[in-house]
C-alpha cells in the first residue's frame, strides 16, 4: 500500500510547480497525491477578468493533476483574500481526515504573498486540529511530517534540508503536464516559471549528487520522504 501526500498551495498552481515533479515522482512509485489550491489564482491575469480566469485556472488545475496521476481540489476562497482562521484550517482538517496523508506539503512560512504564508500557516493548523478527537464521521489522523517546498516568492529563510531525487521519467511528466498552464508559460507577467524551476532542480541535483532534485525544509523528524 503506498503513502498518500497531502500538497496544500495558495493558488491553483503553486504547488504544481513547486512540488509537482515530487509527486510526479511519487505516483509513479505508487503514491496517492493529492493537490489541494486554497484559492482560485484568478487575479494574476493582467487582461483577463477574474471571473474568466477562474474557470481557466480551475481546468488547468484539473488537468495539471490528470497530467502526473494526481487528484485536484480547490476552497472557495478568492485570490488575495484567503483568512487564516480556524473554519478555514477546519476546510482542510476535514480533508486530512478523510484521505488521511502521511505527508503534507505547503509553502514555506515567509513568503511576498500573504496567501502563500495563510496556506503555512493554514495547514500547520489542519494538521493539528485534525489529530484532536472531535467527533468527526472520519475520525482523527495524525500527519507525520510536513515539508516546505522551494518557491523563489517564499524565499526567506528558506534553507532546504531534504532534497529529493527527481527521475527523468517524473521530470518529463511534470514538464508536459506544466505546460498547460498559461502562468508557468510565462503568459501573465512574463517570468519563465518552467525554465526556473527545471533550471533549479538541476542546481538543486548538483547538491544532491543527482542529475535533478527538489528541495525542501523538513519540519520534524517524524518520519521521512525518501531523497536521493
Amino acid at each position: 500500500m503506498g503513502r498518500t501526500v497531502l500538497a496544500i498551495g495558495g493558488h491553483i498552481g503553486d504547488m504544481d510547480l513547486t512540488a509537482g515533479p515530487t509527486l510526479a515522482k511519487m505516483v509513479q512509485e505508487g503514491d496517492r497525491a493529492i493537490i489541494l489550491a486554497c484559492t482560485y489564482g484568478e487575479r494574476g491575469h493582467p487582461t483577463v477578468a477574474p471571473e474568466e480566469y477562474r474557470t481557466q485556472k480551475v481546468a488547468e488545475g484539473e488537468a495539471f493533476a490528470a497530467g502526473i496521476g494526481a487528484e485536484f481540489r480547490v476552497l472557495d476562497y478568492s485570490d488575495g483574500f484567503l483568512p487564516d482562521d480556524d473554519s478555514a484550517a477546519e476546510q482542510i482538517a476535514d480533508i486530512i481526515r478523510q484521505e488521511k496523508p502521511e505527508i503534507v506539503i505547503t509553502h514555506w512560512k515567509h513568503s511576498i504573498h500573504r496567501d502563500h504564508e495563510r496556506a503555512a500557516i493554514l495547514a500547520e493548523r489542519a494538521r493539528f486540529l485534525a489529530s484532536l478527537p472531535v467527533g468527526s464521521p472520519y475520525g482523527r489522523h495524525g500527519v507525520s511530517q510536513i515539508l516546505h517546498a522551494d518557491n523563489w516568492e517564499d524565499a526567506e529563510g528558506f534553507v532546504p534540508n531534504l532534497y529529493v531525487d527527481i527521475p527523468d521519467a517524473a521530470y518529463e511528466a511534470w514538464r508536459a503536464a506544466i505546460q498547460g498552464q498559461a502562468f508557468a508559460r510565462g503568459e501573465t507577467y512574463g517570468f519563465r516559471y518552467i525554465d526556473y524551476y527545471s533550471a533549479l532542480m538541476l542546481a538543486k541535483g548538483c547538491l544532491a549528487g543527482t542529475t535533478r532534485a527538489c528541495g525542501f525544509v523538513r519540519a520534524n523528524d517524524h518520519a521521512e520522504l525518501a531523497g536521493p
